[in-house]
């Protein structure tokens, strides 16, 4: 599992001209069931993507495809942890060590 940590590189209007793309970018992502929970930072000066995935490469691909940072206007830290405990709502996706 991942923690995106989304922090803002421009100003908030430069953000919010890209924001439409970001949140079909999004979509698309919890579609493939990488993505199960994301949101803004308070205060506004980023946001936080929880993803699943095995391989660290492809999540950090996948961050390069975000119009945010196509845009300028974002740079990610990527943190990979082990989920061995969850809530019920999140058992399928909990690891093993």
């Amino acid at each position: 599992m991942f923690v995106l940590e989304l922090s803002y590189t421009a100003p908030l209007d430069r953000v919010d001209a890209v924001l439409n793309a970001h949140v079909v970018w999004l979509d698309q992502q919890y579609e493939a069931g990488v993505f199960i929970a994301s949101g803004r930072k308070n205060p506004r000066d980023g946001g936080v993507i929880l993803a699943v995935g095995d391989d660290r490469a492809a999540i950090e691909r996948l961050a390069a495809t975000d119009p945010f940072v196509a845009e300028g206007v974002c740079a990610y830290r990527i943190t990979e942890f082990i989920a061995t405990k969850t809530s019920d709502a999140l058992a399928p996706y909990r690891q093993q060590l």
